[in-house]
């Protein structure tokens, strides 16, 4: 079996030239790498003519300073290894660039804010499975698009200049932030030069998801009636249809600015909006003095209109699903995790941002007012439905996409309804409860997918 995986060491002296590396002889021999011949040493978008110095009974690889510094190294390194004939190209990898929102470079135990032990476990995930992962943000994309200035981590964080990463994960938390020309300058630039591949490259918002999805079929029992808020005609026929309606900011998160509407028997309509300490209540005489008071907000903020459901309950609280689904080492959709999100006494919406309350899928369904068939299959309809949800983005959107997170729900009859889905879901909502491993099973399936689209 072929050796992957390389023991990098940096030779502390300059006697080891930027163009020449030391590699072990059994590796030269398993990967059928002609000596005496340069060949291309490839590292993210750095690449060097290097001469290639066998050595007996050494098992691994040896540079020096100059070229370690060259590829923003800092000390040793386990990677993966791979030589392509065809090109003379030996390739070291992958290199993994997170892209996040901000950094705090006075902080040094804590340059990431709230997302540093993220990070750090990321970069603990890495060294077990071969990969060399940095964190950028928007604010270190410069004029060059053949390195940048990242943070990694060996025995604490420090910047350093870094080549472009053969894999960037976007996981910025800001539309402002992701829009903002140079950075969409940068990632068009580095996908077409090195063929970066980039994964989660955008936000999605609910109207694209809701609008897009209508034309799988395979996915279509799932979608509540639903429609971009435009004029007062679709407000007043979604409220006669149904006895609740949702409006749901279409770039909205974290259940900001959700408004329930409710219909009472005098057909006046109560309108619940979601604040930070919990609802506001108020009540309009018919749909048009309804509309009448949201035409402000229609001008800077557009609503998606949702059918409201009779979600299923714990304890009389609404209950919903934020299922975690990732692309796995062979390229393909799998489920990783899924959770219960329990609403809070005084909130109508489940995110933990909002007072709701995690619990394992098994124990909601178990205390449920579900009926005891719809209990059984409850569970498996779910993960189902995930996958398919997944599936069908991928068909019918033109972006690329590693992970998502996707907001289910069951009504009182067991009925799988899709309420969102998020290309940026949050590490906080979607950590399985019984997370006694040190490296949770989201990070490293990130990794593996990392590996699955650079061939490492």
């Amino acid at each position: 079996m072929i050796k992957t995986k390389v023991a990098v060491q940096v030779i502390g002296s300059d006697n080891l030239s930027e163009d020449a590396l030391m590699l072990g002889e059994n590796y030269l021999k398993q990967w059928k790498i002609p000596q005496g011949q340069p060949v291309i040493f490839k590292f993210g978008s750095f690449r060097q003519h290097v001469k290639i110095m066998p050595v007996r009974r050494l098992n691994g690889m040896r540079i020096g300073p100059t070229l370690a510094r060259r590829m923003g190294l800092h000390g040793a390194a386990t990677l993966r290894m791979h030589f392509r004939p065809q090109t003379m190209t030996l390739s070291l990898g992958p290199v993994i660039g997170v892209l996040i929102s901000r950094d705090f470079p006075g902080v040094r135990e804590r340059p990431f804010g709230t997302i540093t032990l993220f990070c750090k476990e990321l970069v603990d995930a890495c060294r077990k499975q071969g990969a060399y992962v940095y964190f950028f943000t928007p604010g270190h994309v410069g004029s060059s698009t053949s390195s940048l200035q990242a943070w990694v981590y060996g025995g604490g964080w420090r910047r350093t200049e870094v080549p472009i990463a053969d894999v960037i994960n976007n996981r910025l938390t800001s539309r402002k932030l992701e829009n903002k020309p140079s950075l969409q300058h940068f990632l068009k630039e580095v996908k077409s030069r090195y063929q970066t591949q980039l994964f989660n490259e955008k936000f999605l918002d609910k109207t694209e998801v809701f609008d897009a999805l209508r034309r799988d079929s395979g996915v279509h029992r799932y979608l509540p009636e639903s429609h971009m808020l435009r004029n007062y005609s679709m407000l007043k026929a979604m409220c006669a249809r149904y006895a609740t309606v949702f409006l749901k900011p279409v770039r909205g998160s974290l259940g900001k600015g959700i408004i329930r509407i409710t219909r009472g028997e005098d057909g006046t309509l109560h309108a619940l909006h979601t604040t930070p300490i919990g609802t506001r209540k108020q009540t309009y005489a018919s749909a048009a003095k309804l509309f009448a008071s949201l035409s402000g907000k229609l001008k800077t903020v557009r609503y998606q209109m949702q059918q409201g459901l009779q979600l299923m309950e714990v304890q009389k609280r609404p209950v919903d699903f934020r299922a975690l689904v990732q692309k796995t080492s062979t390229g393909a959709w799998g489920l990783t995790s899924i959770v219960a999100r329990i609403a809070g006494s005084q909130h109508f919406v489940s995110n933990l941002a909002r007072g709701g309350k995690l619990s394992p899928v098994s124990d909601a369904i178990a205390k449920s007012n579900l009926s005891g068939h719809a209990k059984k299959e409850a569970a498996g309809r779910l993960q189902r439905a995930a996958l398919d949800i997944a599936r069908g983005v991928d068909t019918h959107i033109p972006a690329h996409f590693g992970e998502l997170g996707i907001d289910l729900a069951l009504d009182a009859s067991g009925r799988v309804w899709l309420l969102e889905v998020n290309s940026k879901p949050s590490k906080n909502d979607n950590t399985p409860l019984s997370a006694d491993q040190k490296i949770r099973p989201s990070v490293k399936l990130m990794i593996q997918y990392a590996r699955y689209l650079t061939g490492f």
